[in-house]
C-alpha cells in the first residue's frame, strides 16, 4: 500500500508544479510522471541537507519541491529554437 500512496503523491505534486512552474509544464500527463520522478528526487535532495518529511502533508510538500526542480530542468532542455 506504501508504494501507491507514493505514486498517488507522486501525481499530485506533478500536477500542482505545473500549476506552480511559468508556462504551466509539458502538459498533464508528462507534469504527472514527472511529478513521480520528482517525489523520488525531492525526497533524496531533502535528504542530502537533512530535513526528514513524515505524514501526507510532508511527503507531498517534498515531492512538490521534486518535482519543481525535475520541470525546471526538463525546461532547460525544452527551449524553442530560432529559425533564422
Amino acid at each position: 500500500m506504501g508504494f501507491l500512496w507514493y505514486i498517488i503523491i507522486g501525481i499530485v505534486a506533478g500536477f500542482l508544479a505545473g500549476k506552480i512552474m511559468r508556462g504551466g509544464g509539458f502538459g498533464v500527463i508528462i507534469n504527472l510522471i514527472l511529478g513521480i520522478v520528482g517525489g523520488v528526487l525531492g525526497g533524496w535532495v531533502f535528504g542530502l541537507f537533512g530535513i526528514a518529511a513524515s505524514g501526507i502533508i510532508g511527503s507531498l510538500i517534498t515531492a512538490t519541491v521534486g518535482a519543481i526542480l525535475v520541470l525546471w530542468i526538463a525546461s532547460l532542455f525544452n527551449k524553442p529554437r530560432n529559425m533564422d
